[in-house]
């Protein structure tokens, strides 16, 4: 059983699967890491849409307060796009502050996508404006259908 959301894999559905089945169909309890929950949090709390257009990938992300420095897109593993950035509080200059309500987030904001194969991996940008990264993956061109190859018969 592979969970997939609208055909890309999501390696932290994958990972959760993995800790919470072994193969059997029994669910086995493990402990996950404290770096793990982390991780799931952040990308719990990282909205995303993936547009597939006919000749790219749109991958959209809410990544509110971060500057374009302060984000960073990779690709792991040749296929995996991830995008991370990191939102601390601002540091009060008077000691005397008290905040007395807190609702904007701050932490780690993260999201991992397997892409698919026929994704470029190296044709891709990142733009971020007014809180919204959007990463484009080219795809890669279609194979060339192969003609059919004609072999003489000869006569006996």
């Amino acid at each position: 059983m592979d969970l997939e959301i609208f055909g890309f894999k999501d390696p932290i559905l994958s990972s959760l699967q993995d800790m919470l089945f072994d193969g059997s169909d029994e669910v086995v309890e493990k402990t996950p890491s404290k770096r793990y929950v982390r991780d799931a949090k952040a990308m719990a709390a990282t909205p995303a849409d993936i547009k597939e257009y006919p000749d790219s990938y749109v991958f959209t992300l809410d990544m509110p307060g971060l500057k374009s420095e302060e984000i960073k897109v990779q690709v792991e593993d040749n296929n995996v796009l991830t995008a991370t950035g990191l939102r601390q509080r601002e540091s009060e200059k008077e000691k005397e502050v008290k905040y007395v309500r807190m609702e904007r987030r701050i932490g780690k904001f993260m999201r991992k996508f397997v892409l698919p194969e026929n994704a470029n991996v190296e044709e891709i940008s990142a733009v971020c404006a007014d809180g919204v990264l959007t990463v484009t993956v080219k795809k890669l061109p279609p194979p060339e259908s192969k003609k059919p190859k004609t072999i003489e018969v000869k006569i006996g």
